[in-house]
């Protein structure tokens, strides 16, 4: 059952990322996007808000934002875990 979960939040996160040697090569952005994920994380390092990440990148969707967040704490927490 656990790598059932797995595979579900890991395809999860494929709804929201891609990693294409074509798009900044290979570098995983937001779908459908040009925006590097790490550029999120970098924002919020910053003390930047999601709300001004969102402002500066409108291509991204607060849900994908969101859903790439989640998806980080699930792994963090898994890997805590293990």
């Amino acid at each position: 059952m656990k790598a059932a979960s797995q595979q579900t939040k890991h395809a999860a996160l494929s709804d929201y990322i891609v990693a294409d040697p074509k798009i900044l090569g290979g570098e995983p952005v937001f779908r459908g996007t040009r925006v590097p994920v790490v550029s999120l994380f970098e924002h919020l390092e910053s003390d930047c808000s999601l709300d001004e990440f969102l402002e500066n990148f409108p291509t991204v969707t607060r849900a994908a934002a969101v859903a790439v967040l989640m998806g980080a704490q699930e792994l963090t927490l898994e890997k805590v875990r293990r």
